[in-house]
């Protein structure tokens, strides 16, 4: 049976968007391999690039439900096929979950028995953030009090909305063929560097997801198959709909607002002056 591209591109552009960045957190937390949040943020912004290269001509590369659904708002893409790229998305996002569990699967045993992590109990969201974001970072940690009144759900929303903005924003004016100053070839090299400076920034503060299929499924596995159960799911209460879930998608349609109220009549106006 023959796929169609757009499915293809979508799975694995989001397996590979996931297996790059989830596989960099599961490096930094159980082997201490990469240490401190550039080199985890500049593993998931050359992972983003990579998947876009491989699969930007089969689908477009949304590889992220808030910037299908801010191009479907728009009138961009096709409302009739919404569903079947955001279903590509969190199916290639599980799939990779899965698949990182079965490489980490050892060093996750060492390190939850060496730091008295006992999976699926409260404070395992030390371990389950390597599939799961939580706010504040745990760092590998359980929350603790102290930790969790650093960033409210208020504030945690904020700054996902924020975060997704800028980067769906960034998304749409380096894709416009009007904008004289896109980077061309260098897209997505130009995509991965923004999701590079906004984990460096915001990833302290909530682990920086601005997509819902990479947050969603990679949370389901590690609740359903992974073994960490219910503490995936209310570590932060509702947060795990309201700030990695709600908040990108919320975060899309302002820059898609802002991309066609501001600038894509900008690029357009200084597009005509110089024909």
């Amino acid at each position: 049976m023959k796929l169609p591209p757009w499915l293809v591109g979508e799975f694995f552009g989001t397996f590979l968007l996931v297996f790059f960045g989830c596989g960099a957190l599961a490096v930094a937390v159980l082997t201490d391999a990469q240490m401190g949040f550039f080199q985890v943020a500049a593993v998931w912004g050359l992972g983003i690039a990579t998947a876009i290269y491989i699969t930007g001509s089969l689908s477009g590369a949304h590889l992220n439900p808030a910037v299908t659904c801010a191009l479907a708002t728009g009138g961009e893409f096709p409302a009739n096929k919404v569903a079947g790229y955001l279903a590509a998305q969190f199916a290639g996002a599980f799939a990779a979950a899965g698949v990182l569990q079965g490489i980490f699967s050892g060093a996750l045993r060492v390190y939850e028995v060496a730091h008295g992590v006992v999976r699926g109990t409260a404070g395992s969201e030390a371990t389950a953030m390597i599939f799961a974001e939580f706010f504040p970072n745990p760092g590998g940690k359980a929350l603790t009090d102290v930790m969790r009144a650093t960033v409210s759900p208020g504030a945690a929303f904020g700054i996902e909305v924020v975060g997704t903005a800028i980067l769906v924003l960034v998304i749409f004016c380096v894709s416009d063929s009007q904008n004289a100053g896109r980077p061309r070839e260098l897209k997505a090299v130009t995509i991965g560097l923004t999701v590079t400076l906004l984990i460096s920034l915001l990833g302290p503060l909530t682990m920086a997801c601005f997509n819902p299929a990479r947050d969603l499924a990679p949370r389901l596995w590690s609740a359903l198959c992974g073994g960490w159960g219910t503490v995936s799911f209310s570590a932060n209460g509702w947060g795990w709909l309201t700030v990695y879930v709600l908040a990108p998608l919320v975060g899309g349609q302002l820059a898609g607002l802002a991309y066609r109220f501001f600038f894509r009549p900008a690029y357009a106006a200084v597009a005509s002056r110089a024909d």
